[in-house]
């Protein structure tokens, strides 16, 4: 296919084999960085479900799941042993993968939203379909992270917590710290109730993300920018965060939307890795 025709400038459309991405060029510059925010587009799934898509959670079958995973592998160089993935519950729990006896011994259901690690060649993965990818990256201490930020989790600032951690466990300096915001369901397609409004009571720019609807009760809620403003706030500059401006329901033709296709559809791949 060819290459979509964007509105944007911050992030750069790549293609490796068949499989298409999205990257941060800001990151170019780091090495020892590999990221991409996938599309839809490069896999053998078909229907509601074509065609990359990383999930049998809505009934895909599961040999197209386990080709679709074989084909991202190789399109980025790696193996299926070097993805990492987490059960995402809509929480804010952060799992830290500090240790190569935590994936020796590992072998309950890892219930995380964010997972973050200072080893090499762990391609941290988390899977959308409207919901906010963020990923986070220290060039300074070597230190990456993935978030999953749906509107709960972002209630629950999970990716300011995520920058709070590099802060106080790994040392990192918030002058260091990069973020990601990636494709996510845009406020131009996300009507919420005032019940999302009122569990952000306490989110630093709450009058910024929300806008009110002539329907009462009814918000359309910005989810990038509600994250943006969580990092920032965590004490990271905004020139240090690139945010993707893509809507995934907009644009279903590159990516899968779970509101914008009634519910039952596929999984987008967006991963992190530490080069080996």
């Amino acid at each position: 296919m060819d290459k979509p025709s964007l509105n944007e400038d911050k992030f750069v459309w790549k293609k490796n084999d068949q499989v298409e991405y999205f990257k941060s060029p800001a990151w170019e510059a780091y090495s020892f960085v590999a990221h991409a925010f996938c599309t839809r587009r490069g896999g053998v799934s078909s229907g509601r479900f074509a065609a990359l898509n990383m999930s049998g959670r809505e009934g895909e079958e599961d040999a197209n799941v386990s080709a679709n995973w074989d084909i991202a592998a190789a399109a980025f160089g790696l193996t299926r042993r070097h993805f990492f993935r987490i059960h995402q519950v809509h929480g804010d729990k952060i799992l830290v993968i500090d240790s190569a006896d935590f994936l020796i011994h590992t072998c309950r259901p890892l219930e995380y939203d964010a997972v973050v690690t200072n080893r090499p060649g762990l391609a941290l993965c988390i899977l959308t379909a409207d919901c906010v990818p963020v990923l986070v990256a220290d060039p300074a201490r070597r230190i990456v992270a993935a978030v999953h930020a749906g509107w709960r989790g972002t209630a629950l600032n999970i990716s300011g917590q995520v920058v709070t951690l590099l802060r106080e466990r790994f040392g990192s300096s918030t002058r260091d710290i990069r973020a990601a915001v990636g494709p996510a369901i845009g406020p131009c397609c996300y009507e919420v109730y005032d019940a999302v409004r009122a569990a952000m009571d306490r989110h630093p720019g709450r009058d910024a993300i929300f806008t009110k609807q002539k329907e009462p009760g009814k918000w359309r809620l910005d989810l990038a920018l509600a994250n943006r403003l969580q990092i920032e706030a965590a004490g990271v500059t905004g020139g240090n965060i690139q945010v993707a401006n893509l809507c995934t329901s907009c644009r279903r033709d590159l990516f899968y939307s779970h509101r914008g296709e009634g519910g039952k559809t596929g999984r987008l791949l967006n991963f992190i890795m530490i080069s080996p």
